[in-house]
């Protein structure tokens, strides 16, 4: 048997045994509790009082943004922010911000925190534990007297789930047209911003370009990975682009009775040859890249007449622009294989959704790497396949994110679940790179 060797280190108060001669993600056993200066037993407290705004039956939340629920939601956050000693302000963009002073003088505001709005028949986690954590990171300094140079804003974004208004405010690119866009909510993008307190004919007023010192947003990682290795923390390195676009296929509507099988031109059996080969393809290729159909509807849509025009969805995602492009072009070409062999016709409408890839500051990504080594976490660096409001913060200031374990990989569902040490695990990674990033001078 491998003789493994102890020592114990002292990192910002908290004791940390660091194992000789074995690698971190295999050798170091579960923190416990105890160890940590999060408490795992208040972080789950508060997303137990936070999941009981928009309750459904299934042990999930229906927290659309600007509903009821939402604004209850909102009201209990302000509430625990207060009882912490922040100074709330809500800006324009409908985004509430909780301040703690620093000792320096005119230094840029460290931000941090994530969303509380749900989708509907959504979970507790999505965005909860980013708003908790960040909470938690006050509770912790608070206890230990700690003060920062830099002063630091706890934010709770606006709308995350429904295109956000609060993060693209603050990021000073929010699209003025989309303030008519009605919401999950039955409200518009800007009845629902002054429904929050904002104010969407002075959203300019939320852009805090060039004076924010830098963005860390904790979050579940709605994915698997983190859990099926066996892994603490997970490193984004960046969030991918995403693409949407509308597809038509175009064939001949005809009587789904009397028209012989030859010759048929149907326009979703040609969809649902593309759609398997969207699938095939994606997957043969090298890399993460991902492409979805989601949506698809047959028109005239009776059930004896042959489809003559259908529409579907198709979404690309991944962290390389040029991949994205490069797989679409292999579905477009495979269209055009299939719209020659079945004598139907394939029209890809401009993306209705085109969202750059957002790469982490690669120094963010190394404090939170550090934080975990000292701490004794194992992490991993990963992508995140899904959108956050922290692509749009890193468009305007040096941006990090911290991924916690998914329980099956669940997400935007009833059953998403992280467990409260995971939780603890993230709020302590965080806490110690804040104080890191104090410390840090950006050019």
């Amino acid at each position: 048997m491998q003789k493994v060797t102890i020592r114990t280190i002292k990192f910002k108060g908290l004791l940390v045994g660091v194992l000789a001669g074995l690698t971190l993600a295999t050798a170091i056993p579960a923190v416990a509790e105890t160890s940590l200066d999060a408490s795992a037993a208040r972080m789950e407290s508060r997303i137990k009082a936070l999941s009981q705004f928009g309750r459904n039956a299934d042990g999930g939340v229906d927290r659309v943004a600007y509903s009821e629920a939402d604004l209850a939601g909102r009201a209990f956050i302000i509430e625990e922010m207060k009882k912490l000693g922040l100074s709330v302000s809500i800006d324009t963009a409908g985004n509430i911000l909780g301040k703690r002073e620093g000792t320096g003088v005119d230094l840029d505001p460290i931000l941090f925190g994530s969303h509380i709005d749900s989708v509907p028949g959504g979970g507790n986690y999505d965005g909860d534990v980013g708003v908790i954590g960040a909470l938690e990171v006050i509770s912790i300094m608070n206890e230990n007297n700690t003060s920062t140079r830099h002063p630091l804003e706890v934010v709770v974004f606006s709308d995350e789930e429904g295109g956000m208004p609060g993060s693209l405010g603050m990021s000073g690119r929010f699209d003025l047209e989309l303030f008519d866009t009605e919401s999950h909510s039955g409200f518009t993008i800007g009845e629902g911003v002054a429904r929050l307190g904002g104010d969407h004919r002075l959203i300019d007023e939320a852009a805090r370009s060039g004076n924010v010192h830098a963005f860390v947003e904790l979050h579940i990682e709605q994915g698997g990975l983190l859990e099926q290795k066996g892994l603490d923390i997970g490193v984004v390195e960046g969030i991918v682009g995403i693409r949407w676009w509308k597809v038509t296929a175009t064939g001949m509507a005809n009587h789904g009775g009397t028209t012989p099988m030859p010759g048929r031109r149907d326009a979703l059996v040609a969809s649902a040859r593309l759609i398997a080969a969207i699938n095939e393809k994606t997957t043969a290729m090298e890399g993460r890249q991902v492409a979805t159909v989601g949506k698809i509807q047959a028109f005239p849509g009776a059930p004896n007449v042959i489809p003559g025009r259908v529409e579907f969805s198709l979404e690309i995602r991944d962290l390389d622009s040029a991949r994205i492009q490069q797989v679409f072009e292999m579905i477009k070409a495979e269209a055009d294989l299939i719209a020659a062999d079945l004598e139907v016709s394939f029209d890809f409408d401009a993306p209705t959704m085109d969202l750059l890839p957002a790469p982490t500051d690669e120094r963010l990504r190394q404090l939170i790497a550090e934080a975990a080594t000292v701490l004794g976490f194992s992490y991993q660096l990963m992508p995140s396949g899904a959108g956050h409001d922290a692509q749009n913060l890193a468009t305007i200031t040096p941006t990090g994110m911290i991924f916690v374990p998914s329980r099956g990989g669940i997400s935007h569902s009833p059953q998403e679940y992280t467990a409260p040490l995971d939780m603890a695990r993230g709020a302590q990674v965080l806490y110690q790179t804040i104080l890191k990033l104090d410390e840090q001078v950006f050019e």
